[in-house]
């Protein structure tokens, strides 16, 4: 297979609401993620169903601590360095910089916190690689407005986004506008701090929600090329090519459907424009989201540079899936793949399904794609040293990677980098746990929140660390 292209950005992947903790530390302000209790309520109040504007009793929150990357980030990112990362994909907290959304002014202890972050990477040569929002809303906004239903979250959010790219200017060249942006019509509070009142149509007001996030993407692109010209911006989707149960052209048509349902948000901000099967499905559903003239023109003057995206299976359906048996996959549910193994979770395991991805999306957009989340997430057991002998996650990474491979060296696509999800273990974004972990460093906690909080490399850190030396060459 050979090696990747020099250059080409080999890393590890968080998100702030699942390691940084310090919830309520440094000037920050609540945030909608810092509402999704672990237990029976989490995929609820994530969807937002039940209502929890604020922290009840009774419930665990694991985010307002997380692993407490906050006080330990130094350590850890000089971990990633001994593996080798040239980049770091991290994600800003928009609360820490702005602890409501719509403050006049930013908090300077948050961003004083981010500028030593970056200043410890680029310490060690390790390029960040920035989302601005990881499903990540400032509570007082959905009380105030809510959220990213009204358009006003578009101007707090540009607010935001200009102090970022203005402040970090020269340390930060690469950004992601928004985590898997078609999470908004599947977990719509986590994804955007959204919640529904009684008799409102849903579906049309994320629809509406998720054309605000478009036009703010594309006025932050704007904004990000015009403060440096040296800034790469990128949108990023939760991936994984639908297959079709069978070869009835029903199945084949339903697969098709469901791909456009996430193409959809990369093909405006991609194309620069609403493709013609979503301006049919809201004529057809008499649907008025609040599209503009003056918003059809920055979509289409501001379009990413790159494509980035998760990937942890593929995904099935079919005409009549009701006859079939169906599993987990991120938040998407899908039938039994009779070819595939699942992982603890149910998640189905298909590196060829990441190349048949990687060539969908490359074919679609001919923009350089980047794999910015793919793991997986297992429970690991430590000896009697304390040490993770973790070989069926180095198997999965293998296998994906040699995937990967192919579709950059026999199938042309152009491919700038890979950071594998939860470098180091965190919080789980889908149940809450700790037990589900996906790093090459072990953290020392449960689901319970109980432990010391201590780092300890596993197996697998020694070899991503040979994989990164060799650019690939050495599974």
């Amino acid at each position: 297979m050979g090696r990747l292209p020099e250059g080409f950005l080999w890393g590890g992947a968080t998100a702030a609401n699942q390691c940084e903790g310090a919830y309520q530390e440094g000037g920050r302000g609540l945030a909608n993620v810092d509402l999704i209790p672990a237990g029976e309520d989490r995929r609820p109040v994530m969807r937002g169903v039940r209502k929890m504007l604020e922290c009840e009793d009774g419930y665990y929150y694991p985010g307002h601590v997380a692993i407490d990357m906050y006080h330990h980030f130094k350590e850890d990112i000089a971990l990633f360095a001994e593996m080798g990362f040239k980049c770091y994909r991290l994600s800003i907290a928009w609360s820490r910089i702005y602890p409501n959304g719509f403050d006049e002014e930013p908090n300077e202890e948050g961003l004083r916190f981010y500028e030593e972050l970056f200043d410890e990477c680029l310490k060690y040569g390790i390029e960040p690689l920035v989302t601005i929002v990881h499903f990540d809303a400032p509570v007082a906004c959905t009380k105030k407005f809510g959220s990213w239903k009204s358009r006003e979250m578009i101007d707090c959010y540009v607010k935001y986004c200009r102090t970022l790219f203005t402040r970090y200017k020269g340390k930060v060249k690469y950004w992601l506008t928004f985590n898997e942006i078609n999470m908004i019509l599947h977990l719509p509070f986590m994804a955007a701090g959204i919640l529904f009142e009684e008799g409102e149509n849903e579906e049309e007001s994320k629809y509406r929600a998720a054309h605000h996030e478009l036009v703010a993407s594309a006025m932050a692109t704007k904004l990000a090329h015009e403060i440096d010209p040296e800034n790469k911006i990128g949108c990023m989707l939760a991936a994984g090519q639908y297959y079709a149960y069978t070869c009835d052209p029903q199945d084949v048509f339903a697969a098709m459907q469901k791909d456009r349902e996430s193409f959809f948000f990369i093909d405006v901000q991609s194309r620069g424009r609403y493709p013609e099967y979503a301006v049919k499905m809201f004529e057809r559903k008499g649907y008025d989201i609040g599209i503009t003239e003056e918003d059809k023109k920055v979509i289409s003057e501001n379009t990413v540079d790159f494509i980035s995206f998760s990937y942890y299976s593929s995904r099935l359906t079919s005409a009549t899936p009701e006859k079939y048996g169906s599993t987990s996959g991120n938040a998407f549910a899908t039938l039994k793949n009779p070819y595939l193994q699942a992982s603890e979770w149910g998640w189905q395991i298909d590196p060829m399904g990441l190349r048949i991805t990687m060539n969908a999306l490359y074919d679609r957009y001919q923009k350089p794609l980047f794999i910015v989340e793919n793991g997986l997430g297992a429970v690991d057991t430590p000896d009697e040293n304390g040490f993770v002998n973790d070989t069926y996650r180095i198997e999965y990474l293998r296998e994906h990677i040699k995937a990967m491979e192919q579709a950059v060296n026999e199938d042309g696509v152009l491919l700038i980098g890979y950071t594998p999800w939860g470098c180091i273990d965190l919080v789980s974004a889908s149940t809450g746990e700790m037990k589900k972990r996906y790093g090459f460093i072990y953290v020392d906690r449960d689901n319970e929140g109980n432990g010391t909080l201590k780092r300890s490399k596993k197996a697998s850190f020694e070899w991503y660390k040979n994989v990164i030396a060799s650019n690939g060459e050495i599974l």
